[in-house]
């Protein structure tokens, strides 16, 4: 015959694992609902900086786009190709320096643009784009003035 205490040690382990289940499901339910609330609201932060990020990059580009002389180049973005930066130098057979003069640069800086370790800023593009279009003779004007 059963002995009372076992019995009712037994049914009392029963009763806890029970009421702990019970718990535990409670929390595992709420652990889920926070940790789909924190990564909507990591989503939402990765999102906000990014278009941080846009409106400062693009607030900064029109704010310098009035004091271009170009009315062609206000409306459109300046992009900077270094491979068509040393072509164009090599076609109107110029060197790092005095290609620099034209553009208002150093001939290292050429240099660097063209090897990629910089990149010109965009009064710099400005620059670059004037010189980009110009022939020999007109280069020739130009350095001649200087």
């Amino acid at each position: 015959m059963p002995n009372i205490a076992s019995i009712l040690k037994a049914e009392i382990s029963r009763v806890a694992r029970k009421e702990v289940r019970a718990e535990i499901e409670t929390l595992k339910k709420t652990s889920v609902a926070h940790r789909t609330s924190i990564a909507e609201l990591r989503r939402q932060v990765d999102a906000l900086e990014k278009e941080l990020r846009r409106i400062a990059k693009g607030t900064t580009r029109p704010a310098k786009a009035p004091d271009s002389d170009g009315e062609a180049s206000a409306g459109t973005k300046r992009r900077f190709s270094a491979t068509r930066l040393a072509a164009h130098r090599a076609k109107v057979g110029l060197s790092a320096a005095i290609y620099g003069q034209l553009v208002g640069v150093s001939g290292q800086t050429i240099y660097h643009w063209e090897q990629g370790k910089a990149r010109p800023r965009a009064a710099q593009l400005e620059h670059l784009a004037s010189v980009r279009y110009l022939g020999a003779r007109e280069i020739a004007e130009r350095l001649a003035t200087r």
